[in-house]
């Protein structure tokens, strides 16, 4: 196993010093020191520090990856961790579609305002208007239904 320092551990993460120093002291890795006081890290921090770069990058807080990091102490054999993993990318999943569906909704709603404002014959202004019973948007449009709701 090897012993690396600081700065050997920013090479092989990217991760400035300042960001490792702040997990060692958020508890998510651990270092040992030398005679001189010098931080040393292990293999297996590396790929701890790679992991909560992985779980950052897919939306997880520092609290969600330290409560998985410290599920090794509740179980070495690490079928914990895997479980409460799949639960959290499950209800991540879940999370990210439901704002992909909002969001395609904004962009059809984008879309169609794009579309209803190039057919409109003097822009801005002819929308609402004469035309309006007779537009292809009229089922979804809230002043055609506002103007019809006033008569």
């Amino acid at each position: 196993m090897g012993r690396y320092r600081i700065g050997e551990v920013s090479e092989h993460t990217s991760l400035s010093l300042r960001t490792i120093r702040y997990y060692e002291e958020e508890g998510l890795i651990n270092s040992t020191r030398t005679k001189g006081g010098q931080r040393l890290y292990t293999d297996q921090d590396i790929v701890y520090l790679k992991r909560i770069i992985e779980l950052k990058g897919l939306g997880f807080s520092l609290s969600e990856i330290r409560r998985i990091i410290e599920l090794k102490a509740e179980d070495e054999s690490g079928n914990k961790r895997r479980s409460e993993l799949l639960s959290q990318y499950r209800k991540k999943l879940s999370e990210d579609k439901k704002k992909m569906d909002a969001l395609q909704s904004h962009i059809n709603e984008l879309e169609w305002h794009i579309h209803q404002l190039e057919k409109a014959e003097d822009g801005f202004t002819s929308c609402p208007g004469s035309l309006c019973a007779s537009c292809e948007y009229s089922a979804r449009c809230i002043f055609f239904k506002d103007s019809q709701a006033m008569c």
